[in-house]
């Protein structure tokens, strides 16, 4: 087994490219760039038009390398189940769209692995903090009312 090389870089879902960051730091390692960019592309084509983290992982002897996807921010996952395109930059005045609690749920069951939250409940609170903070209601309702329902048990049906 050779040396183990790691390249971690933020990738437009489903369009990376040769190009800069993943070309020219691959292609010294001699692997086949492509190989790797359509790999890439694969395994982020559901998260198109958002930003996500990639690792690849690279045996520098055997050339044989592995592609870890990370999971888009937050914000980002808001704005794709919300369709809207990003925050609305004065939140508490003006907001941008309106989230159902089920796509606050789908959002934190893919942030559960990656969150400090015990539970989905308490990540469920995390994104409705990031809806907060870009401006955008949760059926219908301000955040921090969800929040505090949530915090009550409203909506404990729903968060399992």
């Amino acid at each position: 087994m050779g040396e183990k090389k790691s390249i971690s870089a933020l990738v437009s879902g489903g369009e990376a490219s040769a190009g800069p960051p993943l070309g020219p730091s691959l292609g010294p390692m001699g692997l086949n760039v492509l190989q790797v960019v359509n790999t890439i592309n694969e395994k982020t084509r559901d998260f198109p038009g958002m930003k996500v983290p990639v690792k690849v992982e690279v045996d520098t002897e055997t050339k044989q390398f592995t592609v870890e996807v990370g999971i888009p921010p937050t914000a980002a996952l808001i704005a794709k189940e919300g369709g809207f395109g990003k925050g609305s930059g004065t939140s508490g005045t003006d907001y941008v769209g309106d989230l159902p609690i089920e796509k606050v749920v789908k959002i934190a069951k893919m942030k559960l692995d990656n969150s400090y939250a015990i539970d989905i409940k308490g990540v469920a609170k995390e994104v409705i903090g990031s809806c907060l903070s870009m401006g955008v209601k949760v059926d219908g309702k301000l955040p921090k009312d969800i929040f505090a329902e949530i915090s009550k048990g409203n909506y404990n049906e729903k968060l399992v």
